[in-house]
């Protein structure tokens, strides 16, 4: 999907506004109608009964009908994806839609241009023998920095050009969040092409670096600045200071929610730049393997059993989720496609990379990795990502002791040994 920064005019920007509160209308409204279903009534209507319950609707409210007909289905047209993706995404059941947190509305483009088949043939309807024709957006280029969309009521509304050429799409979504509007045309991009070197990287994540390559790189996710925190804290003393209700509390949110909001680009920024740059370098492409979800939890446990640490332990939950750990992996999964693969993580920064001896004594530091065995001395998140790049880490045998660990005092006959399956010892 390819986003880009609006800029409508004042005098654009209230009609979009509308098109906001029409969407979030209709989709509350499909919302409550299936929110009344319950085992032995009547299934709830479905998008087509529901186009035609809107044209009667529209017919009755003045204000439902100064607004566009193909934004407001398709609305109903996203709420029946979003009921769908139940079963097919494992998401859960569409939930209401609030003012200034859910603004945006999708838009179905307006010119008519001719599709065809793969090999290149005319598409054509078997019943009536013409040529199909699909929709497009309607796009003007104005300059290598900027190009205009038409906007159903707004007319041609500017973006920031920040690909070279235009997206061909059908759909387009605009938003607007933290004061800032955007818009994405639904378009699957092409996957990235893979050099052909044969190169194999192990990519280690961490919280003190985002992204250890096994080629000694070291990736990290932009954060916000020293002072932008300050700033940040600041905004919220006062808010919280504020009466409730009051516009200066409003304003103190809105404002914290901006440098936030700062933050979650940078990291979109250096996720897409790191993705595109892994699948254009390397042929294989090996995370380690994290159940990001889990390591995430609260620790607050329940009323019998309150969890210990809960405070840190949420601290420590916002500086993972902060790295982009998922996102990395999602899009460099979507951009080299059946070349990323999944290390288990056990024993990946215990297992010494130059001989494949595992202890747990060898991990120093956070940083520092020294072998027990044959003294090899590296960073250690650059031994892990070396150990991710090999393959998967087996269990070690007899010889290993609770926790994995291998015994300091070892005879000169070192058996029996460990098993390394699919890992080199070199």
């Amino acid at each position: 999907m390819s986003r880009f920064r609006m800029y409508p005019t004042p005098q654009q920007e209230p009609q979009m506004l509308r098109h906001c509160a029409h969407a979030r209308y209709v989709w509350n409204l499909a919302v409550e109608q299936h929110a009344h279903w319950k085992l032995g009534r009547k299934s709830a209507p479905g998008v087509a009964e529901q186009c035609r319950q809107l044209t009667e609707a529209r017919r009755e409210s003045e204000w439902l009908r100064a607004g566009n007909v193909d934004v407001q289905q398709q609305a109903l047209q996203d709420f029946a994806k979003a009921k769908a993706a139940r079963f097919t995404a494992g998401f859960g059941e569409p939930t209401w839609r609030k003012k200034h947190k859910h603004e945006g509305f999708r838009v179905i483009g307006t010119d008519r241009v001719p599709e065809f088949n793969e090999d290149g043939t005319a598409k054509t309807n078997p019943n009536t023998g013409k040529q199909v024709m699909g929709r497009s957006v309607v796009l003007q280029k104005l300059n290598r920095r900027w190009a205009q969309v038409k906007v159903p009521g707004c007319g041609w509304v500017r973006f920031r050009l920040s690909r070279p050429e235009l997206p061909k799409a059908k759909t387009f979504r605009v938003t607007l969040r933290n004061g800032q509007w955007h818009i994405a045309f639904a378009v699957i991009p092409e996957p990235i092409d893979a050099p052909g070197s044969g190169e194999i990287i192990g990519i280690d994540r961490g919280v003190t670096i985002t992204a250890a390559l096994s080629d000694g790189r070291k990736l990290n996710c932009p954060q916000l600045t020293a002072k932008e925190r300050v700033q940040m804290r600041k905004h919220q003393r006062r808010a919280a200071r504020a009466p409730r209700g009051s516009h200066r509390k409003t304003a103190e949110y809105a404002k914290a929610a901006k440098l936030r909001a700062r933050e979650a680009n940078r990291r979109k920024d250096w996720r897409e730049k790191t993705s595109t740059m892994l699948a254009r370098t390397y042929d294989t492409i090996r995370f380690e393997k994290l159940n990001i979800k889990s390591m995430t939890a609260s620790a607050k446990g329940t009323v019998d059993k309150p969890g210990t640490k809960v405070r840190q332990k949420a601290g420590l939950n916002r500086v993972i989720l902060a790295q982009g750990w998922g996102l990395l992996r999602q899009r460099t999964e979507g951009k080299a496609p059946d070349r990323v693969e999944d290390v288990p993580a056990p024993y990946t920064s215990l297992r010494c990379s130059a001989c494949g001896w595992i202890d747990k004594d060898s991990r120093k530091s956070q940083a520092e990795f020294v072998c027990s065995s044959c003294g090899f001395t590296c960073n250690a998140d650059e031994n892990a990502a070396i150990n991710v790049a090999a393959g998967q880490v087996i269990r070690p045998g007899p010889l290993a002791r609770a926790g994995g660990t291998t015994p300091h005092q070892r005879s000169s006959v070192r058996e029996p040994q460990p098993a390394w399956v699919g890992i080199p010892l070199f």
